[in-house]
């Protein structure tokens, strides 16, 4: 497993405003939303592509185009919703699939109650979005079930991670061609789960608490 942090000063100053206790839903979604095109640059840096011969106004010549079959973009519900638009802005042609997760607040375990994906993934790069790498629970049975229906390169695009969750994932994901790609590292979890300093209930903040 790779992680790689993205380290440029406008995603800095992005989450800086998203950490902000004061940043209200809005300006949040907004700046989430911006933030995963920045991010998503990164990510999609080996994206596969096969050549492709054009005509320009000029002359001939030959480009490059997404591969079949098309990438796949999973956002994990609710708050992985909150970024699938800043995502396809940047790959329009991908595939959406959805899983919707939820967390036991006292054991931490993931669970899953909505599943809307392919069932045949083979050959296929996925595209996964969640806001909070914490514990890492909620990705590993994500990235399990990806994998179980044929995945074989799975990049998952965090706004921020805690050492724990990147830990996990590296021991229980072994081996598996997984790559996370994250705004920031930080410094680790509280006794509830929570990323620290991190910027609360990613999905509390951008839709509040309904």
């Amino acid at each position: 497993m790779r992680t790689h942090v993205v380290d440029h000063p406008l995603v800095a100053h992005k989450l800086t405003t998203l950490r902000d206790e004061r940043t209200d839903s809005p300006t949040f979604r907004r700046l989430a939303d911006e933030l995963v095109t920045l991010l998503a640059y990164e990510a999609t840096r080996d994206v596969r592509t096969e050549q492709v011969d054009i005509r320009t106004p000029v002359t001939a010549t030959t480009g490059v185009r997404l591969s079949h079959p098309r990438p796949l973009v999973v956002p994990i519900i609710r708050a992985g919703l909150g970024m699938l638009d800043g995502m396809v802005r940047l790959l329009p042609t991908a595939e959406v699939g959805f899983l919707g997760m939820i967390r036991d607040e006292e054991t931490l375990q993931a669970s899953t109650y909505a599943n809307r994906m392919p069932d045949d993934l083979s050959g296929r790069q996925v595209y996964v979005l969640d806001p909070m790498l914490a514990t890492g629970g909620t990705l590993v049975v994500a990235i399990d079930e990806l994998m179980r229906r044929g995945a074989d390169d799975v990049t998952v695009i965090c706004l921020l991670a805690a050492p724990e969750g990147v830990e996990r994932l590296e021991g229980e994901l072994s081996g598996a061609p997984v790559t996370v790609v994250t705004g920031a590292l930080d410094e680790g979890l509280n006794e509830q789960g929570f990323i620290v300093p991190g910027l609360g209930d990613a999905g509390d903040r951008m839709y509040g608490l309904a």
